[in-house]
């Protein structure tokens, strides 16, 4: 097999979560431990920071990856979903797994995990793992794929847990509370392993207070001390912080969420530099990661400018908590129209992300192509509910197309809504 029968391989002989969705969930740890004896446990060849949440998980991930890289480790990064391509999943230094090995590890493997029955995320994070040893990684970053206790990157004991915030998403797997969200996040926490919170509230701090004293883990809440005292976003993109500890420090990434992201990372970093549980990490590496992070890391659609004059953007922000910042951003967006191409997957609480969308906008209702899409009729009819209106373009680069061809200069486009969306966008427009 060439690579891209590889890749539909795996695609279709294993259970994929982001074509599937439910279906492709397998709880339990059992296939992991097996994959993992297999290889003969190429995660302990190596440290690792652990990074869950649920949303920043991603753009934390990738700016500690840039600030370790930065500082001159050799850093293994392990994320999902991928937008366009498999191996933007694995990567060292930036750089993606390469074809030839993904072809490798299949053929030479596949009849010791086809009797398995793995998950494409068990098999994909085994193969993480096995390649990270071989290219002799430092430390890896390694991003949760769905909520922590049962995930398969949790076969790990990292030097630090990261645990971004907590909010409502895959509640048919993690609770339907924000406390048992919280429970299957504090999952990650490991005896004796530092854990920064990033964002918690009444109903989840005291889960990740107990589960940490259970495993006698140091706790930081980046909340409690802050290290970002005020940003504001750069005309010329990114933005720009005023930092407790760090001084000026320019970032990479534009969103408004990125204040919180950043803030957690920075509480990390004081963490790692306090606790010594690396070599210091200086403060040109720090800034240099903060603003190289896409160069650094490969980082795609984190309000990700794709046209100018109109300006157009992507986001791949996806449930009620990523919205309740991008809504903002949209709102505050000078332009003489705001034109906005939405599509959305079918375990997301639409209703809710509608209710957040500005009812000054012109809409352009797509789906993407993952089984798992909401069909654009149902959008457009979710959508009138909230008394938003606009056209049907089923296909999201010709929804994309259209909103650019009416917009004029002075206008506003935005393109999001799943992470599917600005995957199809991506593919077509990179």
């Amino acid at each position: 097999m060439d690579y891209q029968q590889t890749v539909n391989y795996l695609y279709n002989s294993t259970p994929v979560f982001e074509h599937v969705g439910a279906s492709a969930y397998k709880e339990g740890l059992s296939n992991t431990l097996a994959l993992d004896e297999h290889f003969g446990h190429p995660h302990r060849l190596f440290k690792t920071i652990h990074v869950a949440g649920t949303n920043g998980k991603g753009s934390c991930a990738h700016t500690i990856a840039a600030i370790l890289q930065q500082q001159g480790y050799r850093v293994g990064l392990y994320t999902s979903p991928h937008l366009v391509d498999f191996r933007e999943r694995i990567r060292v230094n930036g750089q993606m797994i390469s074809e030839q090995r993904v072809v490798d590890f299949v053929e030479k493997e596949r009849g010791f995990f086809e009797p398995l029955h793995p998950s494409f995320f068990e098999l994909t994070t085994a193969l993480a793992f096995l390649y990270f040893a071989e290219q002799k990684v430092d430390i890896a970053v390694v991003e949760v794929g769905l909520g922590g206790r049962l995930d398969c990157t949790n076969i790990i004991t990292p030097l630090l847990c990261i645990i971004t915030n907590i909010s409502y998403d895959h509640t048919q797997f993690l609770g339907n509370t924000l406390a048992k969200i919280a429970g299957e996040k504090a999952g990650i926490i490991k005896p004796g392993v530092p854990v920064v919170i990033g964002e918690s509230i009444a109903e989840t701090r005291p889960v990740f207070e107990s589960k940490a004293k259970e495993m006698l883990a140091p706790i930081v809440f980046a909340e409690d001390n802050p290290e970002v005292l005020q940003s504001h976003l750069c005309p010329a993109g990114g933005r720009d912080y005023t930092t407790r500890s760090f001084g000026q420090i320019h970032g990479e990434l534009g969103g408004d969420y990125q204040d919180k992201n950043a803030n957690t990372i920075l509480t990390a970093v004081r963490l790692i530099n306090y606790s010594k549980l690396l070599p210091a990490i200086s403060l040109s590496a720090l800034k240099s990661g903060f603003g190289q992070v896409c160069e650094s890391t490969g980082l795609l659609g984190r309000w990700q400018k794709i046209h100018d004059k109109p300006l157009a953007v992507c986001d791949t922000g996806h449930n009620p908590g990523g919205w309740q910042y991008l809504s903002q951003q949209i709102k505050a967006q000078k332009a003489k129209e705001k034109r906005i191409v939405f599509g959305m997957v079918d375990d997301k609480d639409i209703d809710t992300v509608m209710g957040m969308l500005p009812k000054d906008a012109v809409y352009y209702w797509t789906q993407p192509t993952s089984k798992r899409a909401f069909p654009v009729e149902k959008v457009a009819q979710t959508a009138a509910a909230h008394q938003l209106k606009g056209l049907i373009i089923g296909d999201v680069d010709a929804a994309y197309r259209q909103a650019l061809k009416d917009a004029s200069p002075e206008d506003f486009v935005f393109v999001g809504g799943s992470s599917y969306v600005v995957a199809d966008l991506l593919s077509k427009e990179l």
